[in-house]
Formats: C-alpha cells, sequence, structure tokens
C-alpha cells in the first residue's frame, strides 16, 4: 500500500489536488476516478494518478467497485452518524482545551473570522472562513495529538457531500454558534466551551440528518448508502 511518506512528489501533488477537489465539491460520493481522464485534466502521467488514489483508498476515502474501478466512497446512514459523534467528541475537546491554552492574540483571530463569517452569509468564502475557524481552533487547543485524530476525520467528512452551511439560514446560525463557543473560550470556562461545541456540531448533524431523510432515493425501513 502507497502512503504519502514513499510516494513520489507528483504523486502527493496529484493527491492534494485531488484532496482539493473533494473539499470544493468538484469530486463527490460515488465519482469514478479515471486514470487516463484525471491525468489528462491535472495535466500529468498516470503513474502519480495511480499513486495518489491509492493514498485515498488508504484514508478510507476511495473504493473499487466491481465493474467500475476506483470511485469515491458513499457513506451509509451509520457511518454518517459515528462521523458526527466522534466529530462532536474530538472538537468538544479542542474547544475544552482552547479555553485552557488560546492566546489573547488567538481568541481576537477567531472572533475576527467569525464576524468575517457573518458579513459573508452564506457566499461561498464563508465555507472556507468555516474551515479556517475551525482550524484555528484546533491550533489553538495546542494539543498535536488531538490535531492528528481530526486531522483523519477531516479526510472521511471530506466525502459527505456538500457542507450543512448551504442549507437556509444554517449559516447565520452557525456563527452565533461559533460565538457561543468564543464567549466560553474567553471566560477561560473549558466545560463550557466543551458543551458549546458539541451543541454546534449536533446541530450541524440535524441538518444533514434532515437532509438525508429527504432524499428521494429513501424508503421506509432502507438503511443502505444515503449519500
Amino acid at each position: 500500500m502507497t502512503t504519502e511518506d514513499d510516494s513520489t512528489p507528483q504523486g502527493n501533488a496529484a493527491y492534494a489536488r485531488l484532496i482539493a477537489e473533494l473539499r470544493d465539491g468538484r469530486l463527490n460520493p460515488g465519482d469514478r476516478l479515471r486514470e487516463t481522464d484525471l491525468a489528462e485534466r491535472l495535466g500529468m502521467s498516470r503513474t502519480p494518478i495511480r499513486e495518489a488514489i491509492r493514498q485515498l483508498e488508504a484514508d478510507g476515502v476511495v473504493t473499487h467497485v466491481p465493474r467500475q474501478g476506483a470511485c469515491i466512497r458513499t457513506l451509509d446512514y451509520a457511518e454518517v452518524m459515528e462521523l458526527y459523534e466522534m466529530r462532536a467528541v474530538l472538537e468538544g475537546t479542542a474547544a475544552r482545551l482552547a479555553a485552557r491554552a488560546a492566546s489573547d492574540i488567538e481568541i481576537e483571530e477567531l472572533a475576527d473570522m467569525n464576524q468575517q463569517m457573518a458579513q459573508l452569509g452564506d457566499a461561498p468564502d464563508a465555507f472556507v472562513l468555516n474551515r479556517q475557524f475551525h482550524a484555528a481552533l484546533l491550533d489553538a487547543a495546542k494539543n498535536r495529538f488531538l490535531a492528528r485524530s481530526i486531522h483523519v476525520l477531516q479526510k472521511a467528512l471530506m466525502i459527505l457531500g456538500p457542507t450543512t452551511l448551504t442549507e437556509p439560514d444554517r449559516a447565520a446560525k452557525a456563527v452565533e454558534e461559533h460565538f457561543g463557543v468564543l464567549d466560553a473560550i474567553k471566560a477561560r470556562d473549558g466545560a463550557l466551551a466543551e458543551a458549546a461545541m458539541r451543541a454546534h456540531i449536533e446541530a450541524a448533524q440535524r441538518v444533514r440528518v434532515r437532509a438525508l431523510r429527504a432524499l428521494p432515493t429513501r424508503s421506509p425501513g432502507y438503511d443502505g448508502d444515503l449519500l
């Protein structure tokens, strides 16, 4: 199995490009990854593309489907729920640690980012700022082992589909929830910061579940792929 450490520089570059396309929604669950098509589109040979696909497979992002080949994984309902449960645990812990370890400058930067999100509303730039906000909060937690765990989880989260911030009013509510987390961090109240972050993640989870249940392919008793 190929890993990032033993891949070529071109393989790592191809991997980074595909990760970016996943994050931006240009690659979606169920999409096929044809080496020839990707090589032509990315301007690379098939070898680094093959390495990148193997890295994505090691990440759990890509699977091989009979008669189709490599495809972006489609998560089932149980996996989606498990991902959000772990996200609430890990990011809640990050908020608790940030309440203890974040500097005043880091807190001010988080507040500034969230204020910018409020001004952008549901524009695509707000989605980028949202990712940056959560990444900056993780940096403020100052725990490398926690950061590694969250980074692994984030790769699986990328294949959930479009961000829940695209849902009506969700972006504005997320900003309010961020400010609740920040108020607790400013007060250096770790327990309250953790509870606020868990509530924030659980609110996103509820939006995701409603979207899943609204899909036309879902029927009573169906427990197969929902994304």
